[in-house]
């Protein structure tokens, strides 16, 4: 036997080691102590191996080590460098990496040195940001089948719009460039949704970190080198999108890789426009959800010749309100009552005039008690529109010139009746006041009311939602007929879930789709544009019984003060004018307060200023206002009391009669009940009720410093709220006269009507007959 050639040693001494990262996943069932139960998760491993020349060895060495190979007829002995593996082992650990102490299937046992990371985020800040890093290091990467954190680098982010010839829907698909491959992000993200729906809801994403990455599977292979795809997508990207498409996990969307939705969404594109994608198409839809967005970066001066100063927020709502002109659709102006709704629109108004577009009439639906209100706020503030008031029975005769007008003004309850003619009229404008009372879509006023022609339609009022959410479906049907889909597919998607279930995602998702068209702001919001302190009086129109009433005791008692005038002088007639005033204040307030003609009070009703403030409560107690309601007539207060019982609205009372001040005033304090009924003589001093925040003053009084200390119950040291003090005035009547004279001569309410009088006023003839003057008519 030939005697075997013993081969020769080659010694290596100075190779260095290439660090070798070998990165695995396993999928396993643990138990979790914290929670007592069996949890899924996944196990990861990185191995760490170092490479000399075709050798791959791991672990510490002990003693000197050589590593051998046989190359040919010679044997390669090199010599592991220690202080080098040492190094590449620490640079490891300084990314964060500790020896694994337990064994996982995630990579062979044996074959590496196993490390692992603490949590699920630093494996993923490790393949994001680190790998890479490593890589560029010469470092050898080699990722196990199935390793969770083998992620493609995201190339390119793009959007496409695709808008329909009609311009009435667009196709919207949002994506990433991966490999160079166009791949859509809708039916990769929808599949996530489905599998976690909690993932990816508006809380928990409202908790994650602009820079915090999500892990996910494209559902497609890698063309190079056929492994599964994934990326990592960060949610700073992902929280506009998935706030855009609610949709998404509203309701059963096709898996396709582009989503239709109506112009209108068009509004919520916005808040994608500012995230970085290559756009293209879309780019009339694109400017519409800018200029909506970007509404106020523009704001729009006030029409010269306004006679008023819009506060900075008001400015901010006539802006809003020309930006949905310019892009033809409507909105709801939600602003508390008492923010200047009217004055906003009439400014609105104006500029269209001015800017030669109110080229037709405009039109305001409101409740019978607002007619004087707006007629008086357009004559006071924008006397240059031409307007004409349809109300009363002899409304026909002025269809013909409705043409001939800048601003029409009419009622829910006549607008049924004049439908056929109104809609025979084009409007600029169709604005609803007080815009619940069409919160049922079935109701005569809101059909009618869906069958004008105008070119722009808004809805002004504090409260767009009393009962429930059909009455927000309802205000929207008014202004974009099937944007909310019909009754049945909104009670379907949003009032069941919500109402009944409690779905916060789906009400936030409701809300993100009406914000572009809903401008809703509290008083609290707008306080730093506010004085401490604002007084709106709110006019009031007589019914007709009170109106006949008035005159009769009108007629009567100026027969009786003149003849005491003409007896006893001007000076000494003061308990005679007294009484008079307040007989004629009595019938302004309540017929039920005088004696009065049965069957006329049955046919008319007891108080149109009852009724006015009765919608005033509600609206009040709905935008959650804590209200004191004064009166100088205890007899008026128990009247409100019987229609507050009736409705079910929780008040207390502090009158005369009131032994225990104490107890009501803890309990509104407190916050146990919204609503406070003091007459002036027992709580126009001494009280302390600084949870209010609004003041209403029934039936005027006729010190303005008697009235004055009542309001400053709320108004004193220790509110920290705006105050707002609501005067209910009749229009016409000796109330209106009497406001008008405490701004023109304090003096004479000071004199004529506080008890004890005072020797410097001076009545003059003529204050008698303005405040004995007959109705207008």
């Amino acid at each position: 036997m030939p005697v075997p050639i013993k081969a020769e040693e080659q010694r290596i001494d100075d190779l260095q080691p290439i660090a070798r990262l070998t990165l695995g996943s396993h999928q396993a069932m643990n138990w979790q102590p914290a929670s007592g139960r069996m949890v899924n998760e996944q196990q990861h491993r990185a191995g760490l191996s170092f490479v000399y020349g075709s050798l791959a060895t791991h672990g510490k060495l002990k003693g000197e080590q050589r590593l051998r190979q046989a190359e040919g007829e010679r044997v390669l002995s090199i010599a592991r460098q220690p202080a080098a593996e040492q190094a590449l082992r620490q640079q490891l650990q300084q990314l964060g990496f500790r020896p694994a102490l337990r064994q996982s299937p995630a990579l062979p046992k044996d074959s590496a040195e196993m490390f692992e990371l603490p949590s699920e985020s630093a494996w993923q800040h490790f393949a994001d940001t680190q790998l890479p890093v490593l890589r560029q290091q010469g470092w050898q990467i080699v990722m196990q089948p199935g390793f969770a954190y083998d992620l493609a680098p995201v190339e390119q982010w793009y959007a496409e719009l695709d808008e329909s010839p009609e311009h009435s829907w667009f196709d919207l698909q949002l994506g990433i460039l991966v490999e160079g491959e166009r791949i859509s992000l809708l039916p990769v993200l929808l599949s996530v949704i489905r599998r976690n729906p909690a993932l990816l809801s508006p809380q928990n994403l409202a908790q994650r970190a602009d820079d915090e990455t999500l892990r996910v599977a494209l559902g497609r292979r890698s063309a190079v080198d056929d492994r599964p795809l994934q990326v990592l997508l960060p949610f700073g990207r992902l929280k506009p999108i998935l706030a855009t498409l609610g949709e998404l996990y509203l309701r059963d969307q096709p898996a396709g890789d582009s989503l239709r939705l109506s112009r209108l969404d068009a509004a919520r594109l916005g808040q994608l426009d500012a995230l970085p994608f290559a756009w293209s198409g879309g780019e009339q839809l694109l400017d519409f959800a800018r200029r909506l967005r970007d509404y106020n970066q523009q704001p729009v001066a006030a029409p010269p010749g306004l006679r008023a100063t819009l506060r900075p927020y008001q400015l901010d709502g006539l802006s809003w309100m020309q930006a949905l002109r310019a892009l033809d659709v409507g909105g709801i102006l939600g602003d508390d009552m008492g923010l200047g709704k009217t004055l906003q629109t009439l400014a609105h108004l104006l500029l269209e005039k001015q800017a030669g577009r109110l080229d037709r009439p405009s039109l305001v639906v409101m409740p019978t008690s607002l007619i004087p209100n707006w007629q008086d706020e357009a004559a006071r503030f924008t006397p240059q529109l031409r307007v004409l008031t349809l109300h009363g029975s002899d409304r026909q005769r002025h269809f013909a010139q409705l043409a001939g007008h800048d601003l029409l003004l009419t009622t829910y309850a006549l607008l049924p009746r004049d439908i056929e003619q109104l809609v025979a009229q084009p409007l600029h404008l169709l604005v609803l006041d007080e815009a619940q009372n069409i919160k049922n879509a079935s109701s005569k006023a809101a059909q009618a009311a869906g069958r004008l022609v105008a070119r722009q339609r808004l809805c002004l009022t504090g409260t767009p939602l009393e009962n429930h959410l059909g009455e927000l479906w309802s205000l929207f049907h008014f202004l974009m007929p099937g944007w909310l889909g019909d009754a049945r597919s909104f009670t379907r998607s949003y009032r069941t879930p919500i109402e009944k279930h409690g779905d916060r995602d789906r009400l936030q998702h409701l809300i993100a789709r009406i914000r572009p068209f809903l401008l809703r702001r509290r008083k609290e919001d707008v306080a730093r544009e506010l004085p401490p302190k604002t007084e709106i009086v709110h006019w009031v129109d007589l019914n007709p019984a009170q109106r006949d009433l008035y005159e009769t005791v009108r007629l009567a008692m100026d027969r009786k003060v003149r003849e005491e005038i003409d007896r006893k002088g001007l000076a000494r007639s003061q308990i005679v004018i007294l009484e008079a005033l307040l007989k004629l204040r009595q019938v302004c307030c309540d017929l039920r307060l005088v004696k009065a003609d049965g069957a006329r009070v049955a046919r008319s009703g007891h108080s149109a200023k009852l009724d006015s403030l009765m919608q005033m409560l509600d609206e009040l107690l709905a935008e959650g206002r804590r209200v004191l309601l004064f009166s100088q007539f205890t007899s008026m207060l128990a009247l409100i009391e019987d229609e507050l019982r009736q409705r079910g609205i929780p008040y207390v009372i502090i009158t005369g009669d009131v032994r225990d001040r104490r107890t009501p005033v803890r309990q509104f304090q407190n916050g146990e009940v919204p609503l406070f009924l003091i007459s002036l003589k027992a709580g126009g001093t001494g009280l302390n009720l600084t949870a209010a925040d609004t003041v209403i003053h029934y039936d005027p009084w006729w010190n303005p410093a008697a009235e004055n200390q009542a309001t400053d119950r709320a108004y004193r040291i220790g509110q920290d709220k705006p105050v707002f003090v609501y005067k209910l005035i009749t229009r016409g009547s000796v109330e209106e006269k009497i406001q008008q004279l405490q701004t023109r001569k304090a003096e004479l309410a000071s004199g004529v009507l506080d008890s004890g009088g005072t020797d410097d006023w001076r009545l003059q003839q003529s204050d008698i007959d303005a405040l004995l003057a007959p109705l207008p008519d």
